[in-house]
């Protein structure tokens, strides 16, 4: 007679995964092959996620490093994390036909950006050095007119040319709480600077996070389904062990949760970075069913309704 089953409740939050963004730029590359056929080469990860990745790469997609690796007449797809300027402008000199999947609310940060240098202000961006994001929304501006900071000693010791001609941005997908604490310094630091008329901060990075701590208090594990260079999954992590989590780690697929670093938990947290697909969860989900007699608890904060249209280029709309 086989041993029963522990019981286990896995609280499943809810938002996860995929965003608009993210949704916007796998439908542009699989536009994109429908419409002109195989290979469409895509610049850099479409997005932080292997499994969506090489699900594309079978589709025909292929990922290259920079435009020179792409052929004379080829198509090429910019990635959800935004380009600085002088990627599109590269392709136009080659005559490549391209097609940009930033995400929209990354490219707002673009815009901000721009409006704030022609008013002439000196402008600070609150991201991670080499991120992609980060790159792009450097690279929208003359060098040396945006200033990263990472942290509350970057902060510190920035000096500024004039401290009343001074803005900031943030990349998109950073920890809500921790950009505050930044925001914070900054306005203490320099009461005069303009702050951006919207949270740059994504709705669905503010979201995610939101749901996290709404259900770590409960579980002593918490799982979040993403990549190691998906900036809005390592955050997750981060927000579950602030939340109360006594363990919380990322994992890319099932075959990736360390089962003895997981105790014997009686409730484990599940959710996913905003670039990991649900199959992903299913594929987590199906594995503790085999280790344990689960229970499935929907844990629903806010309910996502945005949607972001394709290019006009590809649809023809």
């Amino acid at each position: 007679m086989s041993e029963a089953k522990r019981p286990l409740t896995l609280l499943l939050a809810s938002p996860r995964g995929f965003c608009a963004g993210v949704d916007r730029a796998i439908q542009i590359v699989e536009t994109a092959l429908e419409k002109f056929g195989p290979p469409v080469y895509v610049r850099h990860e479409i997005v932080h996620n292997r499994f969506v990745v090489e699900t594309l790469e079978r589709k025909g997609a292929i990922f290259v490093e920079e435009l020179d690796e792409v052929p004379e007449g080829g198509k090429v797809i910019f990635s959800a994390h935004g380009v600085p300027k002088s990627v599109p402008a590269a392709a136009e000199k080659r005559e490549l036909i391209y097609f940009d999947a930033t995400c929209p609310l990354v490219s707002k940060v673009h815009i901000e950006a721009g409006r704030l240098h022609e008013r002439g202000l000196q402008i600070l961006l609150i991201g991670h050095a080499g991120h992609p994001e980060v790159i792009g929304t450097m690279g929208q501006l003359p060098e040396g007119a945006v200033t990263l900071v990472e942290t509350l000693a970057d902060v510190e010791a920035f000096r500024p040319h004039d401290p009343d001609r001074l803005a900031f941005v943030t990349q998109t997908t950073l920890s809500v709480d921790d950009t505050a604490e930044m925001v914070a310094a900054l306005k203490a630091r320099f009461p005069n600077i303009v702050a951006p008329h919207k949270e740059d901060i994504c709705y669905a990075t503010t979201n995610r996070q939101e749901a996290v701590k709404a259900i770590a208090p409960r579980a002593e594990v918490m799982l979040v389904i993403g990549a190691p260079n998906s900036s809005n999954s390592m955050r997750l992590v981060e927000v579950a062990e602030r939340a109360g989590c006594t363990y919380a780690a990322l994992v890319q697929r099932a075959a990736d949760i360390d089962w003895g670093a997981l105790g014997h938990p009686h409730t484990v947290g599940l959710t996913a970075g905003a670039s990991a697909p649900d199959v992903l969860v299913e594929e987590v989900i199906a594995v503790f069913r085999e280790h344990f007699d689960v229970t499935l608890e929907m844990a629903e904060t806010v309910r996502e309704s945005v949607q972001f249209k394709l290019p006009r280029a590809l649809t023809g709309e």
